[in-house]
């Protein structure tokens, strides 16, 4: 049952959208969110413009005063900062920054972070591509206390889904937002109550996560088709699974699997669909992106670009 009663002093720090459902369900509780720590502003886009992140958006919609430090480890300031808050816990979800262990300790309740995986498997920067790349079936998320290792933390509660086979790591984010905001209150209540028993991870059993880079979206079509697969997947939106045609770096968003033998890198047009042959059976593309193009479906990629497809046509 959820405590009634004067709410607690919560700090928040998160950045991107996936971080702003909780922020939502922390400002409508009632807890007082008092203060917000996101990213600072960067430049976007190619006329390079200054945006600021989701997190910063919505905490000035609600009144809440905002700290975005450059480097926090490196930031005098910061510590101050929080601890003129009195937060009586810290919230965290996908910041984006490393926090020092003496800007962890200052909530006497400690600080949570919302994880977007089962822990103790990928653990780290981007746990919702990998999982879906290296062909995982569930996900979730894992609320835990945060101590200086990279969420080595004691884990208080963890929800998890299935991953369905043709799912983007989009869809799946967009899904754990939600899971993590509604997780995120009844694991504050219980730790207030002195009900929540932190379990220990199994640090033989964890994995991890690292940040993506535009070099891991390569498509190696050597490899099954079912890999092929989880990595369009899991590179979709960002950065994107790509391979060369014709000189030209091709973005491939959605795929799916096809029992069509053909080479490896192999084009084929059948019946107005396009399929790419991998080490075991191909691939059949749904959505394509030329180099400086809009996405497309593959059926104009067809019309528009293989009208003279021939036989050493391959992805390479």
């Amino acid at each position: 049952m959820i405590e009634q009663g004067a709410g607690k002093r919560i700090v928040y720090m998160g950045t991107p959208d996936f971080a702003v459902p909780a922020l939502v369900a922390l400002h409508n509780s009632r807890h007082d969110v008092v203060g917000v720590l996101t990213n600072p502003d960067r430049p976007a886009g190619r006329g390079k413009t200054i945006h600021q992140s989701p997190v910063k958006k919505a905490a000035l919609d609600f009144g809440i005063p905002l700290y975005q430090p450059q480097k926090i480890r490196k930031n005098t300031e910061a510590y101050k900062t929080i601890s003129d808050w009195k937060p009586d816990i810290c919230v965290v979800a996908a910041y984006g920054q490393i926090l020092p262990q003496k800007v962890l300790d200052i909530p006497p309740l400690g600080s949570i972070n919302i994880h977007a995986s089962l822990l103790p498997k990928y653990r780290g920067a981007a746990p919702i591509n990998w999982c879906i790349v290296r062909g995982e079936t569930e996900t979730g998320i894992t609320t835990m206390m945060m101590e200086k290792g990279l969420d080595t933390g004691p884990m208080l509660q963890q929800i998890s889904i299935p991953i369905p086979r043709d799912a983007i790591a989009q869809e799946i984010h967009d899904d754990l937002s939600l899971l993590g905001a509604g997780m995120i209150l009844p694991t504050i209540e219980e730790l207030i109550s002195g009900t929540l028993v932190p379990q220990i991870q199994d640090h033989d059993s964890s994995s991890y996560a690292p940040m993506m880079s535009k070099a891991d979206g390569k498509i190696l079509w050597t490899k099954t088709n079912l890999e092929v697969h989880n990595l369009i997947r899991g590179m979709n939106p960002w950065p994107g699974a790509y391979a060369t045609f014709r000189d030209q770096n091709i973005k491939i968003h959605k795929s799916e699997i096809s029992l069509r033998k053909l080479p490896p890198g192999r084009l084929e047009v059948y019946e107005n669909a396009l399929y790419v042959g991998c080490k075991e059976g191909s691939v059949k593309i749904l959505e394509i992106q030329p180099q400086n193009k809009k996405k497309m479906q593959a059926r104009d990629f067809i019309n528009g670009r293989l009208s003279n497809t021939k036989n050493e046509d391959y992805f390479l």
